[in-house]
C-alpha cells in the first residue's frame, strides 16, 4: 500500500510540473514525460520520449531538432523500452537519471561511480552530449551520455580503448532499424598489438580501417583532404589509452557517422540545400575491404584482375583453388627463411598496412633500427614505420604472417616485407624477363600500328582519331589488348546470325570462342552506328582502367577492315531486362536474387562515382547495359557515352545529348547537363522497372496516361506502393522491404538533381536506415513523351542522340 502511493504522490507531482520543451536543463527530482523534451541551448539537439510506431515501446533519447524525418543519435534504455506511454525520466538527489516504469519501477540508471557532493543538474549540450553536472561549474561533469555511445558517432565524442584492460568505449550496432537494442556488431579500437580502428561481428573482424599513422588511419582515403574544411581528426595515444575523435570545423554542419546492424558504417553530412543525409564516406569501400579475403601473405589491390595475388617471394598454398578465385587458404613462402645466412627487405608502397593485432611496436625506434630489431628476429616478418609525418618515426613490426594487406587506392605507407635472400634472385630475373616481354610486345604493337595506320590512311576512312587514341595510350601505359581482325571472325563463325547476342542503337553483340576456348562478347559497332570514333575511343580508354566486380571486363578491340570491334568477358546469362521483363524468366528472379543484383548494381555505380581513380559518369544505364554472369552477379556494361571527371569537378554540359529516353533524366535531356545525380536518375527508373517488372517507356497506365515513374508516383501519393510491385515477388514477409526499395528508387528520380541522393546515400538507405526524406514529384512523369517527340504513352526504349535546348 506505501509503494502504491507513492507512485500516486508521483504522478501529482508531475501534473504541476511545467512543460520543458523550451528548457535544456533538468533539476533534482523533476522529470520529462512522454511529449515533453530537453532542448539544447542552441536548439540544435532535442532529448525526451519516442517511439517507433508502437505506443507500448518508448524510449528516451536524443535527436536533431529541426530534422524531419527524426534521426536519432542516442537511447538511454535503448535494451529496456518502457512498455506504455507513463514512463518519466527523473534525476534523483543523488545525482543518478533513472526512466521509470509506472509497472516496474527503475528499468534504466545511469549509475555514475562519481560521488554527487554538490548541487547537479542534468543539460543537453549543443553537441548532443547528455550530461549531469555541477550546477554551480559549467565544465563539472558527473556522468555523460557520450561516454556510453550507441550506434552514432557524433563530433566531440571519443572512441576508447585502455591499453591495459581492453576497449571499453565504442559503438554497437542496433539489431534492426526500429530496434535500438544492442546488436551484433561493433565500431572499437582494437587494442592488441598496435591499435587498430576495426569493425566487428560477434568478436570476428569484418574490416579493418587500420591503425593511425600520425595523419589518419592507413585505410582512410587520402580524399580526406578535400574534405579537411569539415573536419578534423585527433588522437590521444599513451602508454595506457588509446582514443580518437573528431571535431566539426563549423558548428553550424552537422555530421555524424553511423554503423548500422550489418556492420557497414557511413560518414554522413547534413545538406540543407536538399534536406538529405548526404554520404561523404562509407566501409567498406569495396571487395578488398572484406577482411583476409585473399588470405595470408597476400596483396588485394581493387584495380587488377584478378584482385588477390600473393606477395613476391610467396606461392598460392593451394594453386587450384587460387586459380578460381578462391583466395582463402592464402599464400605460403616459397623459399624458408634462414636467418643464419642473411635475408632482405622488398619494400611496398602506397600499401594500406597488415593486421597490427599481433604487431609489436616501439615509437623511439627510427626506421633502420626497427629493420636490425627485426632482423635478430627470426620470426619477424615485416616492418614500417609507425608514424609518417616528417619523414617517419617510430617501429612496426610483424611476426609469421603478413594479414589483411591491400594496395591503397590513393596514397597508403611503405612496408618492408622480409624474403629469403635468394628470392631476390628469382625477383630479378622474374622483373628482366617481364622488361623483355614489354620490350617485344611495344615492338609487336608498334609494326602492327603502324600497318593499322597505312592500312587506315590508305582506305582514306574515318579512323584518324583513333590512330591519335592508341598513340595516347602507348604513352598513358592504358592500352587494351588488340585482336586481330581475323582472330575474332573466326571466333564468331564469320559474324553468324546463330552467334547473336543482341542488339542496339550502337550495333551487334555476337556470341564468340577464342582458340584456347574461352568465350568472349563482340560488340561490331555498325557504320551508321551514332557511336562513332569518339565513343569508341571513350570506351576503350575507360574500360580499360576500370576493374570491379560489377563492371564488365573489357578484354581488347579491333580496328582493322574500316570495322570497330570491342570484345569483353562473356556473361552466360545476358542482360537483366531478358530477364526482368519477360512473364516466364522473371519467375527465376526472387525477391532475394533481385535484392542481389540490386546491391551490386548500386556498387558498381558507386565505384564510378567515387571510387575509382576518375571519377566517371555513365551515362548510359538502363536494364539492357546490366549483363549477367554465371552466378547472376549483375555487371554494367556500355561506356561509349560515359565521361570522366577529374578532381573536383562535378557536373558538366553537352550539345550533343546521348542516351536512352526512360532512362535520362530532365536536365540532360533538355539542358545538356550531366553529373553523378544523372546516374542517380537512372538507377531509380531501373529500380523501379526490377520491382515491377515493367518497362518504363513500354508502360502506359491506361487510367492516367502515366509512364512508370507517374504511375509509381500515383500510387506512392494515394498510399498503395505495393500496387507496383510484381506479382510473383508478392510475400507479406518482404512487404516492407519493397516499399523501402520503392521510396529509395521515387527519391532518386526526384525532377530537381539536387533533390536526389548521392550513391553512396543510395547504397546506405538500401541496406540500413528505415528515416527517409519525402521525395519529391520525379522528372518526366507524364506519360506522353516529354520531348514532344511523339503523342502516346506506348513508346519504345531507342538510344538517341540529338541538340541540347
Amino acid at each position: 500500500m506505501e509503494n502504491n502511493h507513492k507512485v500516486l504522490m508521483l504522478i501529482f507531482f508531475c501534473s504541476i510540473l511545467p512543460i520543458f520543451s523550451e528548457q535544456n536543463t533538468l533539476a533534482p527530482n523533476q522529470f520529462i514525460r512522454y511529449h515533453e523534451t530537453i532542448v539544447s541551448a542552441g536548439g540544435i539537439f532535442e532529448a525526451g520520449f519516442f517511439n517507433f510506431g508502437d505506443p507500448q515501446r518508448q524510449y528516451f533519447g536524443i535527436w536533431y531538432k529541426s530534422i524531419s524525418p527524426r534521426t536519432i543519435v542516442w537511447v538511454a534504455n535503448r535494451d529496456t523500452p518502457v512498455h506504455n506511454s507513463t514512463g518519466l525520466l527523473k534525476l534523483n538527489d543523488q545525482g543518478t537519471l533513472v526512466i521509470l516504469d509506472d509497472s516496474k519501477g527503475v528499468v534504466w540508471s545511469s549509475n555514475s561511480s562519481r560521488i554527487v557532493v554538490k548541487p547537479a543538474l542534468v543539460q543537453l549540450l549543443d553537441s548532443g552530449n547528455l550530461v549531469v553536472k555541477d550546477a554551480n561549474s559549467s565544465g563539472n561533469f558527473f556522468w555523460e551520455s557520450f561516454d556510453y555511445p550507441g550506434n552514432t558517432f557524433l563530433a566531440g565524442m571519443e572512441l576508447k580503448s585502455n591499453l591495459v584492460t581492453g576497449p571499453y568505449r565504442y559503438l554497437t550496432s542496433w539489431r534492426s532499424p526500429e530496434d535500438p537494442a544492442e546488436g551484433e556488431c561493433s565500431y572499437r579500437i582494437d587494442s592488441h598489438g598496435f591499435p587498430q580502428l576495426v569493425t566487428v561481428k560477434r568478436g570476428i573482424f569484418l574490416y579493418r580501417i587500420g591503425s593511425w599513422d600520425g595523419f589518419l588511419f592507413t585505410g582512410v582515403s587520402w580524399h580526406w583532404h578535400r574534405l579537411q574544411s569539415l573536419f578534423n581528426f585527433s588522437v590521444v595515444f599513451t602508454n595506457k589509452e588509446f582514443s580518437y575523435q573528431y571535431e566539426t570545423s563549423n558548428r553550424s554542419t552537422l555530421i555524424r557517422l553511423v554503423l548500422d546492424s550489418y556492420g557497414n558504417t557511413q560518414r554522413l553530412v547534413w545538406s540543407d540545400k536538399t534536406q538529405i543525409w548526404e554520404a561523404i564516406a562509407s566501409r567498406p569501400i569495396d571487395q578488398c575491404d572484406d577482411y583476409v579475403l585473399c588470405g595470408i601473405n597476400s596483396n588485394c589491390n581493387i584495380n587488377d584482375f584478378p584482385i588477390c595475388e600473393c606477395l613476391e617471394g610467396f606461392m598460392p598454398k593451394f594453386q587450384t583453388k587460387w586459380g578460381s578465385s578462391n583466395w582463402s587458404d592464402g599464400c605460403v613462402r616459397r623459399t624458408k627463411l634462414n636467418c643464419l645466412n642473411g635475408d632482405g627487405f622488398l619494400k611496398y608502397t602506397n600499401m594500406k598496412l597488415p593486421d597490427t593485432s599481433s604487431s609489436w611496436y616501439d615509437r623511439s625506434l627510427s626506421l633502420e633500427e626497427c629493420k636490425t630489431v627485426c632482423l635478430k628476429n627470426c620470426s619477424c616478418a615485416a616492418y614500417a614505420n609507425l608514424d609518417i609525418r616528417d619523414g617517419g618515426s617510430g617501429c612496426l613490426l610483424w611476426f609469421d604472417n603478413i594479414v589483411d594487406m591491400r594496395k591503397h587506392p590513393d596514397q597508403g605507407q611503405d612496408i618492408y616485407i622480409r624474403l629469403a635472400s635468394s628470392e631476390f634472385d628469382h625477383i630479378k630475373n622474374k622483373r628482366n624477363l617481364k622488361r623483355v616481354g614489354i620490350l617485344v610486345g611495344v615492338i609487336a604493337f608498334i609494326i602492327g600500328l603502324t600497318v593499322i595506320i597505312l592500312v587506315i590512311s590508305a582506305s582514306k576512312t574515318k579512323f584518324g582519331g583513333i590512330k591519335k587514341l592508341f598513340y595516347k595510350e602507348k604513352e598513358d601505359g592504358d592500352l587494351a589488348t588488340l585482336f586481330d581482325f581475323s582472330t575474332i571472325t573466326k571466333a564468331t563463325d564469320h559474324f553468324s546470325n546463330r552467334n547473336k547476342l543482341g542488339e542496339g542503337g550502337f550495333g551487334t553483340v555476337y556470341k564468340g570462342i577464342l582458340v584456347d576456348g574461352q568465350e568472349i562478347a563482340v560488340k561490331r559497332l555498325s557504320e551508321t552506328s551514332g557511336q562513332g570514333n569518339e565513343e569508341f575511343k571513350n570506351e576503350v580508354k575507360l574500360m580499360a582502367t576500370l576493374q570491379h566486380r560489377n563492371l564488365v571486363k573489357l578484354l581488347g578491340c579491333s580496328i582493322q577492315h574500316d570495322e570497330k570491334l570491342l570484345i569483353y568477358e562473356f556473361m552466360p546469362n545476358r542482360s537483366l531486362d531478358y530477364f526482368i521483363f519477360d512473364t516466364m524468366r522473371s519467375k527465376l528472379l526472387d525477391w532475394t536474387k533481385r535484392l542481389e543484383i540490386i546491391d551490386g548494381i548500386a556498387r558498381g555505380l558507386l565505384y564510378l562515382h567515387q571510387d575509382s581513380t576518375l571519377r566517371i559518369i555513365h551515362r548510359d544505364l538502363k536494364t539492357s547495359n546490366i549483363l549477367l554472369d554465371i552466378d547472376m552477379i549483375p555487371k554494367i556494361s556500355d561506356f561509349g557515352l560515359a565521361r570522366s571527371f577529374m578532381g573536383d569537378q562535378a557536373e558538366a554540359n553537352t550539345n550533343r545529348v546521348m542516351g536512352t529516353y526512360g532512362y535520362m533524366p530532365p536536365e540532360y535531356a533538355v539542358h545538356g547537363s550531366f553529373s553523378t545525380k544523372s546516374d542517380v536518375f537512372s538507377f531509380g527508373v531501373v529500380l523501379l522497372e526490377i520491382i515491377s517488372g515493367r518497362k518504363n517507356r513500354g508502360f502506359c497506365d491506361p487510367l492516367h496516361d502515366l509512364n512508370l515513374l507517374g504511375h509509381a508516383w500515383r500510387l506512392w501519393v494515394e498510399d498503395k506502393p505495393l500496387e507496383l510491385m510484381d506479382e510473383i515477388l508478392y510475400d507479406a514477409a518482404i512487404c516492407s522491404e519493397i516499399i523501402k526499395f520503392i521510396h529509395v528508387a521515387l527519391l532518386c528520380v526526384q525532377e530537381k538533381p539536387e533533390n536526389r541522393p548521392n550513391m553512396s546515400s543510395v547504397v546506405f538507405m538500401l541496406k540500413g536506415g528505415k528515416l527517409l526524406p519525402k521525395p519529391s514529384k520525379p522528372g518526366f512523369y507524364a506519360g506522353r513523351d516529354d520531348t514532344n517527340s511523339s503523342k502516346g504513352c506506348s513508346i519504345n526504349e531507342a538510344s538517341i542522340s540529338l541538340e541540347a535546348r
